[in-house]
């Protein structure tokens, strides 16, 4: 008899606890933020411990509560190259460059890719894939056409939309353009909000032409363009938690990749319970709220999301 009142007295235990851990996961909304921290050099910083952060949701602070580093889970890559006539002389490179990249990121651990292209229009050369056979196929078929837009808003709202909101996991976008948009119905501003809600870091690469010789009122266009283009490119990485690069005069879009790729390989997964959540999304559904995470060591650089979106 005794060993049957253990036994009930056991299975209540458990029950209890599978209860009080269901009701922790259905009620309690953890937010994850993934970040890469930067010395003044550039450099990836990759042994710093929970204690060196400081994280506030709407400027109040926030008391983390999951904290690893990430150096080896599975990464889903959504490659963009801008096929719009601006990128004529620099297609080829850009080819050659992230192939090469592709070949090197994905590991044998699930990581997988898709190539997109943008410019009058958005497709999906190749969905996701762990198959470099199928990722080089899809960039021998980038073609630049004859007609004049550049859809890069679209084209990043569409993918968070369409693929890497159904993806677990890290996530980032890699833009290979000139960040100049161009008939874009979709705002920049929409744009990063669709990639937030995908919980998808962005990092972009800037190349295009060298810059023809243009009369004087159409040169100052051009380069008002470029410009904004450039300030485009750099506010979407910093609020989605990624880094803008530019291509230097004379070199090689390699190295840049090789910085991303250290940068995916070297995270902080960093997770919290938001202190003054008055349900399970942390506010009303669809409410913004700021997210900034920084280091006690102000001479370090984070690289980590602006905010999110309530759920």
């Amino acid at each position: 008899m005794q060993i049957v009142w253990r036994a009930v007295l056991v299975g209540m235990v458990v029950r209890a606890w599978a209860q009080e851990a269901l009701t922790f996961s259905t009620d309690v909304k953890v937010v994850s933020v993934l970040a890469t921290v930067h010395e003044r050099d550039g450099c990836v910083v990759k042994d710093l411990i929970q204690d060196d952060f400081t994280l506030l949701e709407d400027g109040a602070p926030q008391k983390v509560r999951y904290f690893s580093r990430e150096t080896g889970l599975p990464l889903t890559i959504g490659l963009f190259v801008d096929t719009s006539r601006s990128q004529t002389g620099v297609l080829e490179q850009e080819r050659r460059a992230s192939y090469s990249f592709l070949d090197h990121i994905l590991g044998e651990n699930g990581d997988k890719a898709f190539v997109a292209h943008f410019d009058t229009q958005v497709g999906i050369l190749q969905d996701l894939t762990s198959s470099r056979q199928g990722l080089a196929a899809a960039l021998r078929q980038l073609r630049i056409p004859g007609h004049y837009a550049t859809l890069i808003f679209s084209a990043i709202r569409q993918c968070s939309e369409q693929v890497m909101r159904k993806q677990p996991g890290r996530k980032a976008f890699i833009l290979l353009t000139d960040g100049v948009a161009f008939r874009d119905d979709t705002s920049i501003a929409t744009a990063i909000e669709f990639a937030q809600r995908a919980d998808t870091i962005l990092y972009s690469i800037r190349f295009s032409d060298p810059i023809k010789l243009y009369l004087p009122v159409r040169a100052a266009v051009m380069a008002a363009a470029s410009e904004r283009g450039k300030r485009g490119l750099a506010r979407m990485a910093r609020e989605t938690g990624g880094i803008s690069f530019e291509v230097p005069k004379g070199q090689t879009i390699d190295a840049i990749y090789a910085q991303i790729e250290e940068a995916l390989r070297n995270q902080y997964s960093i997770g919290y319970t938001p202190e003054r959540t008055t349900d399970r999304a942390g506010g009303p559904k669809g409410t913004y709220h700021t997210i900034k995470l920084i280091t006690k060591d102000r001479s370090l650089t984070v690289n980590a999301r602006a905010g999110y979106y309530a759920r």
